[in-house]
Order: structure tokens, then C-alpha cells, then sequence
């Protein structure tokens, strides 16, 4: 009897190892072959706009405290800079701060293109300290590199776009389909006024475009794991988000007296349970997709498990969860306790404490959910949880098997050679979100090389970009113009 159930578990094994291996061989790439372009020549002049761009603080701070004049001061450099996109293109002031260029198309049977970006930055750090290298906002070329706030974020997205479409009309190109630039006021304090509104605009004008692009991944260098090539990342969804505010009343007193629990203690437990217990791991849309294009990539034993999910799932998420806090991000809807606020003395006993969590939610999960598990997880009736206002679902998931993802995929791989791409999970928000009712196909990227440091610039200090990565834009831009017709 031992030795049939042997026999018959070595079979099962046989078995098992033959499926493993057969999905691994068949595990096929999902990259397309495209002859790689030489670069299109660029005037210096790109980089000197880039640099006088950043000098013009179009600060966001909060919507009550925006300062407009240099978004005025902006408009006015644009029109300037530009000439062509202003004389030639449609020029709209959305809600007086926004602007949404219109460039007409021959074919009106074709859908547009929707360009987008914002115009606004958010502050440096104590104004911009002895951290920074050069002043924040100098827009000093230094060490082939325009150095000052926005480089990244996203005033590369903004300059890049008028210089490609400035170098395009130069050349007398028309386009087939009506292309639209639409450049958000607002976008670091939400983009309700100036996206949201742009949106609103094209919606009543009945526009459908045939996809959208804006700021998102990048280019990656050596973050991958198992793959040494750049992986140029699309994102086809983001997180969504709500902010949670948990409240404790209790009677107060003398804190010579205190009760043996306290409205502090009470909440700090609660927050205590939530962080200790997160919501579940799993892979959502968009990064099973991403596992899809990068897993034939790798080497065997990596291709191996992604190749065979259907039986290696837990691990992959358990390596996602351990590896970082960003890889721990793309596979849960997370937690993060930001505000506690409580007692006035400290020998008083505080009879209310309250505490704000911020929640990023994942594609498939929702708001709803977040509040079913913070009341499953704290289980205490003292407790009282409120959906702070402003919240947003997690985007829908764009298409990825469509002409226009190819598009893409064919625009990146003309312009920066030698290089895998992927859809993913932009973790954090983008003005693309408001414009769900134009268009299914909403993709998230920019055109830059980035290692790791690089992204610690983005909001951070030092925040420059090389001017030969700038330029590289401006030719990616510009090829995508020509592509999508």
C-alpha cells in the first residue's frame, strides 16, 4: 500500500513538473519588434524654455491660498515662447487659470487625441534651504541639467508637448484627428477646478477621444528585479483614495485620576489593529498585466513562477509584500495613520481624541470596503469612523489589447531602444482620473530614464532632469503625434 501511494505521489510530481515547465516554455513575450528612429534634431532653444518655465513659481499650495498671478505670468510665457501653437492652435482659458490648446484635425471621423499635464508644482521644503543644490526655482542649467521645482513634476509633461507640437507646425504637419493639449492648474491640490473643469468642458462638447496620455511612470533603471534592461512602465489604472477620521469621546478629568482607559488609549489601539492588520494582498488588474509583460522577460526561475500563478500566486505576493514599501503598495489597499489630535494640558485628561488614516485603494476594492474593514478590524463601538469628503474610487483599467496601447508601445520603442515595456499601477493620483467620461483608454507615463534616486526628487529636494532626457521627451512627444494618425 506504501508503495502505491509512492508511486502514485511520484506520478502526481512527474505531473506537476511537466505543467510547470510546459506553461514556462510557452510563457511568450509580449514586446513588439520596432526598428528604433534616429533622434530627430533639437534647437537648444527646448532647454532654455524648460529653464525659464521653472523660474515662474506656479505654486499650489491649498485652494484657498493660490497665488495666480503666475499662472498669468505662465500663460503670458507660453504665448510667447510658442508662437505657432498660439496663432495656428485653438486657444482656451478654462476657468481662467487652465488652458486647452485645440489642434484641428482633417478627419473629424477619427478620434482625438487628449494630451494633458499641469501647469502647478508644489512648494519646496522651508522654501528651499541649504538641502538644494541651487535655488528651487533659479532654473539653473548646470552640468547638462535644468535644475528647480517642476523639472519632473510635471513641467517636463507641459514644455515637452508645446515643443514637440512648435517643432510639428514648423514643418507644415497637419494631423488626421483633432488633438487637444490640456494643461490643469491644480493638479497637486486635487485638479477639481482646473482638469476637472477641462473635462467638463470637452464633455459638453461632446468629445470622445480615442485615448489620453499624462504624467505617470517612468522609464525605469535597475528597480525591476531580474531585469537588466530599462522597463518603460504605462500606467493603466491608479489607486484610489479616502481619508478616515476615527473619533473617541469619554469623559475627561484630572489626569491624577485617570480611568483605565483613556480616549488616547482607546484610539491609539484602534490605529494599533488597523496597521497591524492591513487589508488583504492580492494581484489586481493592472499588475497581473504588469507580471504578464515583465515575467518572460526574467530569467528562468522568476519566469517560472509568474508563468504559473494558477499555483505560486501566495508566493508572488508574499515576495511584493516583504520587498518595499512601493512593492507592498501595488498588491493591498493601504493604511497610513497621518493626524492624531488630542488634549490641551498635561495634566488633563482629554474627553475626545480623534485620528486620520489615509487609505489608497486598489483596483477592485472600494471606499465602501475600506469602511466594512476598518469597523471589522477595530470591533470597538467607542470608536466612531467618518468618510472624510474629497475621497476618489480607483480609475477604471484601461485596455491593453488596442491599437492605441500599441501605439504607445511603438512610440516608446522608436525612441529609447533596447527597452521592455509594461502596464502597472500608478500608486499615487493624476489629473487623468477626471476625464473617465472621455475616453476608456487613459494611460500614464513620461518619457524619462529614472533610477532610483530620481525618484526621490519628485517632491523632494534637488529635483532636476538632464537636458538630454528632456530632449528625449520633446522626441518621443513628437513621434506619438505622428503615430496616433
Amino acid at each position: 500500500m506504501v508503495k502505491k501511494t509512492l508511486k502514485a505521489l511520484g506520478i502526481a510530481l512527474a505531473l506537476l513538473i511537466v505543467v510547470l515547465l510546459v506553461k514556462t516554455l510557452t510563457y511568450k513575450t509580449r514586446q513588439i519588434a520596432v526598428e528604433p528612429l534616429a533622434p530627430v534634431a533639437l534647437s537648444d532653444k527646448c532647454i532654455t524654455h524648460l529653464s525659464e518655465a521653472v523660474k515662474i513659481k506656479t505654486v499650489s499650495h491649498d485652494v484657498t491660498t493660490l497665488d495666480s498671478a503666475p499662472f498669468y505670468q505662465f500663460q503670458a510665457f507660453l504665448k510667447q515662447s510658442y508662437p505657432l501653437a498660439d496663432s495656428l492652435l485653438h486657444r482656451q482659458c478654462i476657468n481662467k487659470l487652465s488652458l486647452l490648446y485645440t489642434w484641428k484635425g482633417k478627419n473629424p471621423a477619427l478620434q482625438p487625441l487628449l494630451l494633458i499635464g499641469h501647469m502647478d508644482v508644489v512648494p519646496a521644503e522651508n522654501g528651499g534651504g541649504e538641502q538644494w543644490e541651487f535655488p528651487p526655482f533659479s532654473g539653473e542649467i548646470n552640468n547638462n541639467a535644468v535644475c528647480g521645482r517642476g523639472t519632473l513634476d510635471d513641467k517636463v509633461n507641459v514644455i515637452g508637448l508645446l515643443e514637440a507640437v512648435e517643432m510639428l507646425l514648423k514643418e507644415g504637419f497637419k494631423p488626421e484627428r483633432t488633438i487637444y493639449l490640456a494643461f490643469g492648474h491644480d493638479e497637486e491640490i486635487g485638479g477639481e477646478k482646473g482638469a476637472a473643469k477641462i473635462a467638463a468642458y470637452l464633455q459638453e462638447q461632446h468629445v470622445k477621444a480615442g485615448f489620453l496620455l499624462d504624467e505617470g511612470l517612468v522609464i525605469t533603471k535597475g528597480i525591476v528585479p531580474g531585469i537588466k534592461k530599462n522597463v518603460a512602465l504605462i500606467g493603466i489604472s491608479e489607486k484610489g483614495y479616502v481619508s478616515v477620521e476615527l473619533a473617541v469621546e469619554t469623559d475627561g478629568g484630572h489626569s491624577s485620576m485617570p480611568a483605565r482607559e483613556t480616549a488616547i488609549g482607546i484610539l491609539s489601539e484602534a490605529v494599533s489593529k488597523l496597521e497591524k492588520h492591513p487589508m488583504r494582498s492580492q494581484l489586481s488588474a493592472p499588475v497581473q498585466r504588469f507580471l504578464d509583460y515583465v515575467g518572460p522577460e526574467m530569467p528562468f526561475l522568476q519566469r517560472l513562477a509568474f508563468a504559473n500563478q494558477w499555483l505560486l500566486k501566495n508566493l508572488i505576493l508574499s515576495i511584493y509584500e516583504k520587498s518595499s514599501n512601493a512593492g507592498n503598495a501595488l498588491v493591498r489597499t493601504t493604511t497610513a495613520p497621518t493626524l492624531f489630535k488630542s488634549g490641551t494640558k498635561d495634566n488633563v485628561l482629554p474627553g475626545y481624541a480623534t485620528a486620520t488614516l489615509n487609505f489608497r485603494i486598489l483596483p477592485g476594492e472600494t471606499s465602501d470596503d475600506v469602511m466594512a474593514h476598518i469597523r471589522k478590524t477595530i470591533k470597538d463601538k467607542r470608536v466612531k469612523a467618518k468618510k472624510l469628503p474629497n475621497f476618489s474610487e480607483p480609475s477604471p483599467v484601461s485596455e491593453i489589447d488596442c491599437p492605441e496601447f500599441a501605439c504607445l508601445q511603438k512610440s516608446i520603442s522608436q525612441t529609447f531602444s533596447n527597452t521592455i515595456i509594461a502596464p502597472s499601477l500608478v500608486l499615487a493620483a493624476t489629473d487623468a482620473r477626471h476625464y473617465s467620461a472621455i475616453t476608456k483608454n487613459l494611460y500614464r507615463f513620461i518619457p524619462l530614464i529614472a533610477e532610483s534616486d530620481d525618484l526621490k526628487r519628485i517632491h523632494g529636494v534637488n529635483e532636476k532632469i538632464s537636458c538630454s532626457d528632456f530632449l528625449n521627451a520633446v522626441r518621443f512627444y513628437r513621434q506619438l503625434i505622428i503615430n496616433a494618425q
